[in-house]
């Protein structure tokens, strides 16, 4: 299968593109810049995979929660580029849980299994979430069991269970404020977490119409800005091929 994966919902950009077996990744600032260099890096990664739109099967993108900045970046580039692939046809488009790639990106790299998973949300808050590993028959086949709802919340306020781990990026700027007394381990949503979550996710049949994705906001949504309009448009241009005269 070949895909493309990105997430923008912290301080990192990060951006995967799996063709066949092989996988490439690029790893950049992100926050307000990722508007502005979200597309030059996709498109610089994709000529390394020897890639192109019109072979691309599906788009994922981190959905949030997250910066809304963020969120809203990489949901228009990937409804943009999701429309103008495949010489216009489309492809399906894959929105994924930024917090549940925290608890995919913790259990690649740290072995954890069970997981409150927590970004630093700003303003004194934190995103949380619980999430719970079940191993499948054969070693890709796992997938991961995440609490419905999501919590928004100062760091004190996260109910850790016994023995689990506190995964994210939230320690760093809370400390003793997020649960003291348990076990943290660094982790963000990176792009590839979420090619290794859409195999399972598109076999549960997460996948949409680019038209039908969307972020996840915890808190309210505000309006687009000029550069994310922008974004969007720029997407579109990219993956569509210029028409023969």
């Amino acid at each position: 299968m070949n895909l493309l994966a990105f997430d923008t919902s912290t301080d990192t950009l990060s951006i995967a593109v799996q063709h066949g077996d092989g996988v490439w990744q690029h790893q950049g600032p992100g926050g307000a810049q990722a508007s502005a260099t979200l597309i030059p890096a996709v498109r610089a990664l994709m000529e390394q995979a020897g890639l192109s739109f019109d072979t691309l099967d599906v788009i994922a993108f981190g959905r949030g929660p997250g910066s809304f900045t963020g969120l809203r970046t990489a949901c228009a580039v990937a409804q943009g580029l999701a429309f103008g692939a495949r010489g216009g046809q489309g492809v399906p488009v894959l929105p994924v849980d930024t917090l549940l790639a925290v608890a995919e990106e913790a259990r690649h790299q740290h072995g954890c299994t069970q997981v409150v998973a927590v970004l630093d949300a700003r303003m004194d808050e934190v995103y949380h979430t619980r999430c719970q590993y079940v191993p499948g028959l054969q070693a890709a086949s796992g997938q991961w069991v995440a609490d419905a709802d999501f919590g928004l919340s100062k760091p004190e306020s996260v109910q850790v269970p016994a023995d689990w781990t506190v995964v994210g990026n939230a320690q760093a700027p809370y400390g003793e404020r997020l649960a003291a007394g348990a076990r943290h381990a660094m982790a963000l949503p990176t792009a590839t977490a979420l090619l290794r979550l859409a195999p399972t996710l598109i076999a549960a049949g997460a996948a949409v119409p680019a038209s039908d994705a969307l972020p996840r906001y915890i808190r309210d949504k505000v309006a687009q800005t000029t550069a994310e309009r922008a974004a969007l448009r720029a997407a579109q241009a990219v993956a569509t091929p210029p028409s023969s005269a």
